[in-house]
């Protein structure tokens, strides 16, 4: 019989062919409607034909059972039995060092051996192991350990060594090296360079005078210098930042720790190197073993794994053998299609425990045992041994740590800042190349009123116009730019820090700002990866939960322990204490936690906090009479224990505590407990009475809601009996009395049912909608099964109406089309292996966006390592996750990344803030150098070299401080993010740039050369008033470019930004002492009272410039647009400013701000889809 349901599950009606594997998934998309995907068995069935490899199977063969886990191909390899004939192992022996040269192996002499019918009487009469019979199988020699490297030569050359391959690490030349490949680096290098040589030139060729006929000194070449200093100061921190990055790197490397492992080989146990495991030995696994590498179940007891930190699942994974795993799937399916065919198309479900009733009908996620052991899962209970077929760079782990090796990329910000390097470089040279030949003509021109005689004097003219062009080449560049996104990116990853954000990348920081979606993991990143209890019912109606409404009857989780009667509480805390198998141990910090099953974990959490004693004073006070494991089949567990009578102490009763699925232990039940005071003063004595059919109903919608809420229902009961064994009678000497001795007459006692779940992480929901407001789609991507998943992202908020939910397996497979057309709307990605998270990642940012991931887990590596920026967990994130982030939050808390995308927004505007400053100034100096030197009968520049060095360096590097210090505030939370193709100086940022622009060349052309204050045009005093005033412009410039938006208010929050404060009164001071004592250096003179006035009253004037700029409407301007693309880009298409839900492919959600409270506020009343987020907002998709 086994055999035809084997048959069964290979043979669909679906598929003819034997090589397409028909399965039925529950539901993949929002509507649950039940799809079926075919894996295709025909590559991995073909026989490799590489000479070298004597064993049947190559390396991609052997993954392709583990990613995804596919017991049909096992099968079809002939199961464990023919994976270890291909490997040439023997099952019983392991691996035998010494052995001679393998026979080749053909993986068709394989599947041509094997016998259906061997493993399925196999499966029928092979007792299952105990850990008792599984070491006596074995001689024990644990001390032993081999090293020998030289063994398996022709393993290790097929399959390789469980090692990754070294990385090699950059030094600190080569990383200074990279950091100076930035354009606008570049760019100023060469001005660097040429103005160096022309200021040394300049000063020991060409000596200057002054008006007073004193030489002046020759400072001409500290602007190169300068400059010098500039790149160095930015290519050492950005180098110096990644060289700490590397040695992170490779300190996590060194930590790979080379731990032992328990093998067999040559039928013996003996401790191996981890390193030293080749593919086809025999590992042995106990609880709290990290499984190093990947392989196929082979025998053992009850073993439960977590995989959640290597597949997202939450729930533990049984392992069994491959047999008893598939014949569970086929009758699964079998049962899922009578049920489909019974109920019309609906798939059937039950409650959150997993069991199956007929009373109760609910959604339901069945976590099947599987064969497969994965790298990097945690053993929690049981022990067995397993057959080795993937190790290193080859296994699900290994994988994962490669696909973390890639260059980082540029950034959005990067990008924008090439493209103006560029754009700076084509203009300044331009502009360069038009004084020269206008020099050049006036030059020329003027030898018509006589030739030079002497050749030298000629070089020496064309020699100052190159001079002078060189200049204008050289202030066009704006020199504080790269300086000011250094400090802008080191001040904010320092201040993040307080904010539980840990900055490994700078770049992160700016490129968050403008994230356009967040594919967040869901356990142990918006959950907190910790089974609790979180509501229950106690009898038929003592309701409890957490954060009920005023409303309700439901009391407060917490207020459990004190509004209980204390005999209730003393059985159902003996209960959870005896009838469990958890105990408290320390995780992987050192920190005291429950360990072993987690739904017990939960149980023995909640008795705690209700003020149970210690659950160890519990166990120790009654023996234990006999103890029923838990079983699939009876989906119960019980313990008995022998315990004074409550009314007659003298007399000893059989007390038993059962446990399990919520319906059955209802049915089996004939009483229920009455949560009130009982008369009897004995610690555990409860009254109880009859359950009424009425009791029953309730107690079922109970379950039923809970189940709804995609809880994990647990039933509680127990019952007293007088003699043991139940029904009388004598047992013999290790004889046990059956479960159903205890349950016959279905007489328990109903105590109350307990709904556990993975509770979300205080403040995600919150956090969720701080996003959404901000313009940033937020998705769920898990490795957890579907139910689950719609129900935690439910309730953070990020699954509305409207939107589609999705598994793994199906979204891998869709075509680029239907994918694309599905993103806009996906917002839960379920069931999903790191490979769809890396896809996911990956074709978003095909489609423009910019994508950060958040993870915890060593199977959300890749995706954090694709994404634009990877967030991980500080306290529970696994080492790799940390290593393939770029932000760690210190805090685990989802809504420390509200904090990031503030900062990453502040970062983005402080440069823009910098850059409306800095090509002011820029544009300003270019106009004025060129009309001066033009206008100049000596191509004079009425800026001289050292007065514009003060103005470009020194003065910009503290305005870039200055305006990279603003603080974060919730107002940038209101605003949709920036595209990638959106421009890095906006228009609004033009408008003020030119207005003020004009401004200053206006005011500083009129006191040139209109003799306004009566000095000659190279009167020392009007240059030293024109100096001084186009500082004060800049100056106050510095005030009104700390806002790049139309607001008016430039003086917001500047109180908070003490650095901008104290900077503009040092530069005012510092210009109050250039133009006092900086004579000859910098070519100016003191000035009276009204000369200061007047600097300070036009500098003063860039105010309500600036006000006025922002007044004149951007639509006016459209006219300078001729294409629509480029209009829409930088004026708008006159969009609302009410920021909307960020949606893939250029889809948008209207955002309504009121609906979003209310839903917010109705959800903690459980979430309908009716009251989800947005249910009304979303009208229609674009």
């Amino acid at each position: 019989m086994g055999s035809d349901i084997q048959r069964h599950h290979l043979s669909t009606p679906k598929s003819e062919d034997p090589t397409l594997i028909s399965t039925l998934n529950p539901s993949t998309v929002a509507d649950e409607k039940g799809t079926h995907v075919q894996i295709d068995l025909r590559d991995n069935l073909t026989p490799h034909n590489d000479p070298s490899n004597p064993f049947a199977f190559s390396i991609g063969q052997l993954q392709a059972l583990m990613d995804p886990k596919n017991v049909p191909l096992l099968r079809s390899f002939g199961g464990l039995e023919g994976v270890a004939r291909g490997l040439h192992v023997d099952l019983k022996a392991g691996l035998s060092t010494n052995s001679p040269s393998h026979p080749k192996i053909t993986l068709n002499e394989i599947i041509d051996e094997k016998d259906d019918a061997v493993y399925v009487e196999e499966l029928e009469f092979k007792r299952t192991p105990t850990v008792h019979s599984l070491a006596r199988q074995y001689t024990h020699r644990t001390n032993v350990t081999i090293q020998d490297v030289d063994a398996f030569p022709q393993r290790r050359s097929v399959y390789g060594r469980n090692v990754l391959p070294e990385t090699v690490s950059k030094s600190i030349f080569q990383l200074m090296w990279i950091a100076f490949q930035d354009k606008t680096l570049i760019l100023l290098a060469v001005a660097a360079v040429v103005s160096l040589g022309v200021g040394l030139y300049e000063d020991i060729a060409v000596p200057e005078y002054d008006t007073f006929g004193n030489r002046i000194p020759g400072v001409k070449w500290v602007e190169g210098v300068a400059i010098i200093v500039a790149i160095l100061m930015v290519v050492l921190v950005g180098s110096v930042n990644d060289y700490q990055k590397e040695k992170q790197f490779r300190k996590l490397n060194a930590k790979k720790e080379d731990r032992v492992v328990k093998a067999t080989r040559e039928s013996t146990v003996v401790m191996i190197s981890v390193h030293d495991i080749q593919v086809g030995d025999i590992l042995h696994l106990e609880p709290g073993d990290i499984v190093p590498v990947d392989g196929v179940f082979i025998e053992g007891h009850n073993l439960k794994c977590d995989e959640s930190a290597a597949t997202g699942e939450s729930d533990t994974i049984r392992k069994q053998n491959w047999q008893a795993c598939e014949r569970l799937m086929a009758a699964h399916e079998k049962e899922q299609e009578l049920n489909a065919y019974h109920n019309g198309s609906e798939t059937p479900s039950s409650s959150e425990s997993g069991f199956k009733t007929n009373k109760v009908v609910a959604t339901e996620h069945k976590s099947f045992p599987d064969p497969f052991i994965l790298s990097g899962s945690k053993v929690l209970e049981g022990v067995c041994t397993y057959l080795v077929t993937s190790i290193g760079e080859n296994s699900y782990y290994g994988r994962t740590m490669m696909a973390l090796r890639s260059e980082p990329e540029s950034t959005p910000l990067q990008e924008k800042l090439n493209d103006l390097a560029e754009m700076i470089a084509k203009l300044g040279s331009a502009a360069g190349l038009l004084m020269l030949i206008v020099l050049l003509i006036r030059y020329f021109v003027g030898w018509k009123n006589g030739v030079p005689d002497q050749p030298t004097e000629i070089v020496l003219d064309i020699m100052k116009i190159l001079i002078v062009v060189v200049t204008i080449v050289v202030v066009a560049v704006p020199e504080g730019l790269p300086l000011a996104v250094t400090l802008a990116l080191a001040y904010a990853t320092q201040r993040m820090l307080k904010d539980n954000n840990l900055v490994r990348v700078l770049a992160a920081c700016e490129t968050m700002g403008n994230a356009t979606t967040v594919c967040s993991d869901k356990t142990g990143t918006l959950t907190q990866n910790k089974m609790t209890v979180v509501a229950g019912t106690l009898g038929s109606s003592f309701r409890f939960g957490q954060n009920p409404s005023s409303s309700s009857d439901t009391i407060n989780i917490e207020n459990v322990g004190s509004q209980a009667p204390k005999q209730v509480l003393n059985v159902i805390n003996q209960s959870i204490a005896v009838n469990s198998t958890a105990f408290e141990g320390e995780d992987e910090k050192g920190e005291p936690c429950f360990v072993g099953n987690k739904t017990e974990t939960a149980l023995l959490e909640f008795s705690r906090n209700v003020g149970a004693e210690h659950y160890d004073a519990l166990r120790s006070r009654w023996p234990i009479q006999q103890v029923y494991p838990f079983s699939s089949e009876r989906k119960a567990m019980a313990t008995v224990i022998q315990m004074p009578d409550p009314t007659q102490p003298q007399k000893m009763i059989y007390r038993v505590h059962v446990k399990g699925a919520s319906e059955i232990i209802l049915g089996l039940c004939s009483s229920v407990l009455t949560v009130q005071k009982p008369d009897s003063n004995d610690d555990y004595t409860i009254k109880t009475r009859e359950l009424t059919a009425e009791d029953s109903s309730k107690v079922e919608r109970v379950i039923q809601s809970y189940a709804s809420r995609s809880l994990r229902t647990i039933g509680i009961a127990y019952r007293d009996f007088e003699q043991w064994p139940p029904r009388g009678g004598v047992l013999e000497q290790d004889a046990e009395v059956p479960y159903d001795d205890l349950v016959y007459d279905q007489d328990l006692t109903f105590l109350g049912v307990v709904g556990i779940e993975d509770p979300l992480r205080p403040g995600v929901p919150e956090a969720v909608q701080a996003c959404q407001r901000a313009g940033v789609f937020v998705r769920m991507v898990t490795g957890d099964n579907m139910v689950t998943a719609k129900s935690i992202a439910k309730q953070c908020g990020i699954y509305t109406s409207g939107g589609i939910v999705m598994e793994g397996p199906t979204f891998r497979k869709l075509p680029q089309s239907e994918m694309d057309s599905i993103l806009p709307r996906l917002q839960v990605l379920a069931r999903s292996s790191p490979e769809d998270k890396r896809i996911l990642v990956s074709r978003l940012r095909e489609l423009g966006e910019i994508v950060a991931v958040t993870g915890d887990g060593t199977n959300d590596g890749p995706a954090l390592k694709m994404a634009d920026v990877g967030f991980s967990m500080g306290i529970a994130g696994t080492e790799v996750a940390k290593e393939a982030s770029s932000i760690i939050l210190m805090d685990d808390n989802f809504s420390s990344i509200v904090k990031a995308i503030m900062w990453g927004r502040c970062v983005n505007d402080a440069v823009k803030k910098f850059l409306e400053f800095q090509l002011t100034v820029n544009i300003t100096a270019v106009t004025l150098t060129f009309i001066s030197a033009v206008a100049s009968t000596e191509q004079k520049s009425v800026l001289t070299a050292v007065q514009l060095l003060w103005v470009n360096l020194i003065m910009d590097t503290f305005a870039a401080l200055a305006l990279a210090t603003d603080p974060p505030t919730e107002e940038l939370l209101n605003r949709s993010p920036e595209p990638r193709s959106a421009p890095l100086i906006t228009f609004k940022m033009w408008k003020m740039i030119i207005g003020q622009a004009i401004f200053q060349i206006v005011v500083t052309l009129v006191l040139l050369y209109t003799n306004v204050l009566n000095y000659p045009t190279e009167s020392v005093v009007l240059q030293t008033v024109v100096f001084n005033t186009f500082v004060f412009c800049q100056i106050f410039n510095e005030i009104n470019c700390r806002r790049v938006d139309s607001n008016l208010n430039i003086f917001s929050n500047i109180l908070a930004n003490k650095f901008f404060i104290v900077i503009f009164i040092i530069c005012v001071l510092g210009q109050c002492v250039i133009v006092s004592f900086g004579g000859a250096a910098f070519q100016v003179t003191a000035m009276t009272g009204g000369q200061w006035g007047i600097a300070l009253v036009i500098g003063f004037m860039s105010l309500p410039i600036g006000v006025v700029v922002r007044l004149i409407p951007d639509d006016i301007f459209g006219f300078l647009f001729f294409s629509a693309s480029a209009r829409e880009k930088y004026l708008g298409g006159g969009s609302s400013n009410i920021p909307s839900v960020y949606m893939a492919g250029a889809d948008r959600m209207p955002w309504n701000p009121t609906e979003r409270s209310n839903t917010m506020r109705s959800r903690t009343s459980k979430h309908n889809d009716a009251n989800s987020f947005a249910s009304g907002s979303i009208h229609s998709f674009k």
